[in-house]
């Protein structure tokens, strides 16, 4: 119960203010002159006044509130290391026993570190708290109790982020001769081009008192196959030189041997990933002649930026014989021996466009294209009445590698190009736009070359009849696709609503380029948010459940399921920051989970360094939770009402504050309006007063 006292004036503030003025003119001239009944007559103004400005007295009601004290538990990964969270579960228990002692002391648990799993880098103590104890006013909180191994990394730059004169505990798990072998990538690319050497550099440190060794291995390996294994002396950086193997996020993994009785193995290992980029991709486009749809190829490898286009369209066959001399011809001679002898390995694709051999190219020359196709290079064959001729180009050297051999017919009737089966699950054709539809919205085509009974590939799309239309085939380590119309130029123009040509046949180029997002039977698995995505792409009817290594070397088994034609995935919690190895029979991906190189087990030591300087400024205390031997060590709890001592040897301090809650507020008018001793007395006063004022001055 609090009592104060304030004034609810009766008149106006200027009303009273004169009268005032004018009572210290009538009585002050009295008092200087002595005047007889001069202090009756300013004692009764006085009271007046006084009645006049009406004195209320207050009466509040309170309710004490208790002290809050925050106990903070750090459960971030490196806590479960050498038995550091079963202590800190124990100093737990005991800690709030001994505050339950207390009655005006409330315990507030904030359990931190672990909130947001691998997608949190560090261990985050201070953001929690300040979450925990937004409806607590700074005044009540009586003291902060961490109890983590020191590794925190959201230390607030002033301790009055806490409130004023709030004190921080630490209470320290681990040990002080605790030693670690860690490695560190230093510099590490983030992007390299595919097929050239890029440098990683990396050292291997040895913290506290470990044991002195010699060189450390390191084994290196990139996407889960080793690569190479060197001698690495600890403290001093190394570079290791590697060559770009492919496109995409090429995972490199450094590791190094352990050292005996060291803390963790954790961070032994450290991760680089490096983008691979593709120099721009060369392709060779040959036209047999010149035709409606040729502009179409050229348009479509022009526009991809990352396509390096050399087009050649055969203008004079040999055959064409008309008397004009060679000297005043402006035609560039078709330079075959440059192209498909000396410079044939640079090309990643070759486009034959309505090619009939005519003699132009010597007959020597296909024989290094097959070879050129089966060392790994790619050619497309757009096929038009040509390829029916005697000229076809399956009369050629070509022929071994191709896919399909020509009945000598031509089809030509109008059709919709049809997505097969087959084509349905593979990614070149999978999910065309209008290709789900009986029949498919896009443009009629009115030619197909008749060809026999696939010997071996894939047809992904038919024409009438159900007559092969485009064939993908693997030959050797290249590959080979025949497209058996001449009429996609139709789509192109926007004939009856044309077609997705340029997703179909970019696709199809970038397949045979081995695009890896383009490949039929493929494991992969990526990283986002804290989940894990398996996907599987296959051309079979069904798949088996793939096994999940997790950076820890825990294995699961994890069940896809079906989300498109020849496509299944899953998504599953990455609880844990590091590589990821899903592996499926002979397929295997990577994924990494979280930061490359986490700062939790850069230094994963316990430490006082880092919470020191907050702990000494708020006047707090930092003690180990336990002693030599391994037992718990519990500080006494003190309460603190006054001094600035908040910790001993022994102890710990929490400021008991003096908040409170207000319930409710009495008023009691002084002069007026309650019928208790004082009111009485007022009245008295101010009648016997004036009256005894009267009673002077008629003596």
């Amino acid at each position: 119960m609090t009592w104060s006292l304030a004034f609810e004036p009766l008149l106006p503030m200027w009303l009273l203010v004169a009268a005032a003025v004018v009572a210290v003119i009538l009585v002050v001239p009295g008092l200087l002159r002595r005047m007889r009944g001069a202090w009756l007559r300013a004692a009764a103004a006085l009271v007046l006044l006084v009645a006049l400005f009406n004195p209320v007295a207050l009466r509040e009601d309170r309710e004490p509130l208790p002290t809050v004290v925050a106990l903070v538990v750090d459960q971030s990964a490196s806590q479960d290391l050498d038995d550091r969270a079963a202590m800190t579960t124990k100093v737990e228990a005991a800690l709030k026993e001994r505050l339950s002692e207390f009655r005006n002391i409330e315990v507030r648990t904030v359990e931190a570190g672990k909130a947001g799993g691998a997608t949190v880098d560090g261990t985050l103590l201070f953001g929690p708290l300040e979450t925990s104890l937004v409806d607590v006013p700074p005044e009540r909180l009586g003291a902060v109790v961490m109890l983590t191994d020191g590794e925190v990394h959201d230390i607030p730059q002033s301790p009055d982020a806490l409130g004023p004169r709030t004190p921080v505990h630490v209470l320290l798990s681990g040990r002080d001769d605790e030693y670690d072998r860690r490695l560190i990538v230093d510099n590490a690319p983030r992007f390299g081009i595919v097929g050239e050497t890029q440098t990683i550099r990396f050292r291997v440190v040895d913290d506290g008192p470990a044991p002195r060794s010699g060189r450390v291995r390191v084994t290196v390996t990139r996407d889960g196959n080793p690569l190479s294994s060197e001698l690495v002396t600890p403290g001093e950086p190394f570079e290791f030189t590697f060559e770009v193997a492919h496109g995409g996020p090429n995972i490199l993994e450094f590791e190094a041997e352990p050292i005996d009785g060291e803390l963790t193995d954790v961070n032994n290992r450290a991760i680089a990933s490096i983008e691979g980029i593709r120099e721009n991709l060369r392709v060779l486009l040959v036209s047999g002649e010149p035709h409606s749809g040729e502009r179409t190829w050229r348009n479509l490898l022009k526009s991809d930026a990352a396509v390096d286009l050399v087009h050649f369209t055969i203008l004079r066959p040999p055959e064409k014989q008309d008397g004009t001399p060679i000297n005043q011809l402006s035609l560039i001679a078709f330079p075959t021996r440059e192209l498909f002898s000396e410079k044939i390995d640079e090309f990643d694709l070759i486009i034959f466009d309505r090619y009939q051999h005519r003699g132009v190219l010597p007959i020597l020359y296909f024989d290094n294209i097959a070879r050129y196709v089966e060392d790994g290079g790619a050619v497309l064959i757009a096929a038009g009445p040509d390829y029916a001729s005697d000229g076809s180009l399956y009369d050629t050297p070509l022929s071994p590698v191709l896919p399909v051999a020509p009945t000598g017919s031509i089809t030509e009737k109008p059709y919709h190009a049809h997505v097969t089966e087959t084509g349905q699950k593979h990614p070149v054709t999978r999910g065309l736009k209008g290709g789900n539809l009986d029949p498919p919205q896009w443009g009629r085509w009115f030619r197909v070359i008749d060809v026999g009974t696939p010997t071996s590939g894939a047809t992904v799309m038919s024409a009438a009849d159900d007559k092969p239309l485009l064939v993908l085939n693997r030959v050797g380590e290249g590959r080979v696709a025949m497209l058996l119309s001449d009429h996609a130029w139709l789509w192109a123009r926007g004939f009856e609503g044309g077609g997705p040509h340029v997703d179909l046949l970019r696709r199809l180029a970038h397949w045979l380029m081995k695009e890896p997002d383009l490949e039929e039977e493929v494991l992969r698995a990526s990283a986002r948010g804290g989940e894990l995505t398996i996907e599987r792409q296959t051309m079979g009817d069904e798949t088996t459940p793939v096994t999940v290594r997790t950076p820890s070397g825990a294995v699961k088994t994890v069940t896809l399921d079906p989300v498109e034609p020849g496509l299944w995935r899953a998504t599953i919690p990455g609880d844990e920051i590091g590589l990821y190895r899903i592996e499926q029979g002979d397929k295997r991906a990577f994924a990494h989970v979280g930061a490359a190189n986490p700062r939790e087990f850069i230094d994963a030591r316990s430490t006082a360094d880092l919470l020191a300087p907050l702990a000494g400024e708020t006047g707090g205390r930092i003690a180990r939770m336990s002693d030599s031997a391994g037992e718990p060590v519990v500080p006494r709890i003190v309460p603190i009402r006054t001094g600035v001592t908040v910790s001993g040897s022994d102890w710990i301090g929490v400021r008991m504050t003096e908040a409170s809650v207000l319930k409710g507020i009495v008023r009691i008018p002084v002069l007026g309006g309650y019928a208790g001793p004082a009111a009485f007395l007022a009245l008295l006063a101010l009648l016997f007063l004036p009256a005894l004022t009267w009673y002077r001055e008629g003596r």
